[in-house]
C-alpha cells in the first residue's frame, strides 16, 4: 500500500495523471474597404487539407460573424491550438449565411488568406491559403468583388 501511495504522489507531482493545457493562441482577422456596410461579415476558419474550396461552407473548423461599420470589420478567434489555418471571408450582404452566385461567380464579396485575387489561374486551395499559427496573430484579408 505504501508503494502505491508513493507512486500516486510521484505521478501527481510529475503531472502524468493530468494532461497539461495545450498552448493556445488568438487570431484576429481584419477587413477594410468593403463596398458597403450592408449585412454581416462571415469569417470561416479552416484547419484541414482539402477543406478549400468549400462552396457550401460545410468543412469549416469555426465560423464567426461580425457587424460591419464604415465598410470595415474584424473578428477574433480565441483559444486556437497551434497549427495550420486558412481563412475564408464572405461579405454576406443579405445576411443569409451562404455564398450567393450569379451564373458562376459570387455576387457578394469573398476573400481568402494569402490571396490578392481569385481566378482560373489562381484557384483557391488550403495549401495556398494556409499559414502557421504559433503565436497570437493578426491578419488582413482582402475582399474581392467580381
Amino acid at each position: 500500500m505504501k508503494i502505491i501511495s508513493l507512486a500516486l504522489c510521484a505521478c501527481l507531482l510529475s503531472g502524468t495523471l493530468y494532461a497539461k493545457n495545450p498552448e493556445s493562441y488568438s487570431l484576429t482577422v481584419q477587413v477594410k474597404n468593403l463596398r458597403n456596410s450592408n449585412g454581416i461579415l462571415q469569417v470561416n476558419l479552416y484547419n484541414k487539407e482539402d477543406s478549400i474550396p468549400d462552396q457550401k461552407l460545410e468543412k469549416t473548423f469555426k465560423i464567426a460573424k461580425a457587424q460591419i461599420v464604415n465598410q470595415s470589420s474584424f473578428v477574433v478567434f480565441k483559444d486556437l491550438p497551434p497549427g495550420r489555418y486558412a481563412v475564408h471571408i464572405l461579405h454576406d450582404e443579405n445576411s443569409n449565411g451562404k455564398i450567393d452566385k450569379g451564373l458562376v461567380l459570387p455576387v457578394e464579396g469573398v476573400g481568402l488568406s494569402n490571396f490578392e485575387s481569385i481566378g482560373l489561374a489562381n484557384r483557391p486551395n488550403f495549401s495556398k491559403a494556409s499559414f502557421e499559427l504559433k503565436e497570437n496573430k493578426a491578419i488582413y484579408v482582402r475582399v474581392i468583388y467580381f
